[in-house]
């Protein structure tokens, strides 16, 4: 006689970057037993590769998990995690006034959200006749060009950009930037005035991003602030 099986309850998700509807289940522990495996050895992109495959077990339709945007990826993880192990994480905050003193607090994952900027637009407009269509960044590209040594932070910047470029329109003529070696988007974008590199610029630094403000009293002074998480790494202990 063969061991019972046990159903898993199914939930709905809507991806941000595309409100596609996914439908999902909760880790199992030999899931979370290869997670938490990841998470011991401190290394973040062994983290994310376990977070990445997690998604990619726990989402019943087949999903492209390593081309999402960061954003995506995060969102549908603590979904993930909240329907697995509790919508309610207990984090310790450090209190901004001075810097030292934390306090406990609770967050309910079910309310946290993809925060977009109005300021945010893929499609930037570089001349009246020029612009460049950004493609988000994906966990592995992020990964992959870390800026880990100050002093290759403009190559590895420029190393993003030539990347997440999508597409590069000069009036009628639409160019696919994947099309393109890699000298030759090097060049365009070195060629780009101070202003115009800006631009590409803010669309990173405007992204959407999984974030939630949280507001905390310090015991010590009585004085209220306002702490901003973001990042999956900000909502776990």
């Amino acid at each position: 006689m063969s061991l019972p099986k046990i159903n898993v309850p199914e939930y709905k998700l809507n991806i941000p970057s595309t409100d596609e509807v996914i439908t999902y289940r909760a880790f199992l522990v030999k899931e979370e037993k290869l997670l938490l495996i990841a998470q011991e050895t401190g290394d973040e992109k062994a983290q994310y590769a376990a977070i990445q495959n997690l998604i990619k077990s726990c989402v019943i339709e087949e999903l492209a998990v390593d081309k999402l945007p960061v954003f995506d990826i995060e969102y549908i993880f603590l979904n993930i995690r909240a329907k697995s192990v509790g919508e309610i994480a207990k984090l310790k905050i450090i209190c901004p006034d001075d810097e030292k003193t934390t306090v406990d607090v609770e967050v309910d994952l079910t309310k946290i959200n993809i925060e977009m900027d109005e300021k945010h637009n893929a499609r930037i407009e570089l001349t009246d006749t020029i612009g460049v269509l950004m493609a988000y960044p994906t966990m592995d590209l992020i990964q992959e060009h870390a800026i880990l040594d100050t002093g290759k932070a403009t190559s590895q910047l420029f190393k993003m950009v030539a990347e997440c470029m999508y597409q590069i329109w000069e009036g009628e003529e639409v160019h696919d930037a994947q099309d393109y070696k890699w000298e030759e988007k090097m060049t365009f974008l070195e060629s780009l005035t101070h202003d115009q590199f800006g631009k590409i610029q803010e669309f990173f630094e405007t992204m959407p991003r999984l974030q939630h403000d949280i507001k905390v009293t310090n015991p010590k002074t009585k004085v209220k602030s306002t702490v901003t998480l973001r990042g999956i790494q900000s909502f776990f202990e």
